[in-house]
């Protein structure tokens, strides 16, 4: 039984922490998509 505690606390653990790797990781590519974008926008002008 305690190991099923124990498994638990850890997955959960792990599913948070992934889900902010996620999600900096999203901000991160929407940050290089707007550059990308400013970029654009200067060379066509």
């Amino acid at each position: 039984m305690r190991k099923i505690v124990v498994f638990t606390l850890v997955a959960a653990a792990l599913a948070v922490s992934a889900c902010n790797t996620v999600s900096g990781v999203g901000r991160d590519v929407s940050a290089a998509g707007s550059a990308v974008a400013s970029g654009a926008e200067a060379a066509k002008n």
